[in-house]
């Protein structure tokens, strides 16, 4: 499965059977987890075999169940954490989803195992990306059209428009989709708009809209 199946296969799932990561699996996650650390100097950590986060009244409101694995996206205080933390999260979820496994982003419905992970003096706990064999391969969200989440300040390339395709893939808190990408000339910058989770949102659509441009023709704007 290339990266771009991967993105237009991978859907939420809250529901997961009873099977624990194979080993392989857990250290090709590992290896992939400290690559992501590395480039973006986060403190990414994958729990295994831990039922507690997920077994409360919060996880059973929001209909998770046999969640015993999941990614603890961590890292230093600051403005750039959340957007760093959906970038390089969604980038774990589409490896995951490469692997043979379903992934759900968590922001509120888990509880916080202290054990389980640690987070470092000025450090903070951002969201949880549940992971497993789930007993679904969850369902489609419904998206925006493409004319609602981007501006250009001329004609239309063929490469942002695969982009924007992308981005609309992207799993967004309560599918908001509340982002909006600015071309100027072969420049692109996205923004996050105002609600929960937005730049959280933000960083799993850039990450997305790399993957649907090839990264080919164009450059970020600074």
């Amino acid at each position: 499965m290339t990266i771009a199946e991967a993105m237009k296969r991978r859907h939420s799932v809250r529901q997961y059977k009873d099977k624990p990561l194979e080993a392989q699996t857990i250290d090709a996650l590992k290896k992939e987890i400290d690559v992501c650390n590395k480039e973006s100097g986060l403190n990414i950590q994958l729990v295994v075999n831990e039922p507690k986060a997920f077994d409360s009244l919060m996880a059973h409101y929001g209909k998770f169940s046999g969640v015993a694995n999941y990614i603890a996206m961590i890292g230093e205080k600051g403005p750039d954490l959340e957007g760093k933390c959906g970038y390089y999260g969604e980038r774990l979820v589409l490896f995951a989803q490469q692997s043979g496994l379903n992934t759900c982003w968590v922001a509120m419905t888990y509880k916080k195992v202290k054990t389980a992970f640690t987070v470092g003096d000025g450090e903070k706990l951002c969201i949880v990306i549940a992971l497993g064999y789930g007993k679904t391969e969850g369902t489609p969200h419904k998206s925006k059209k493409a004319a609602a989440v981007y501006k250009a300040d001329g004609p239309v390339p063929n490469w942002f428009r695969k982009g924007i395709d992308a981005a609309l893939l992207a799993p967004t808190a309560m599918n908001q989709q509340k982002f909006c990408f600015v071309l100027k000339g072969k420049r692109v910058s996205v923004k996050p708009g105002i609600g929960f989770y937005t730049k959280i949102d933000m960083g799993i659509a850039k990450y997305h809209f790399e993957i649907g441009t090839g990264k080919t023709g164009w450059k970020w704007s600074k």
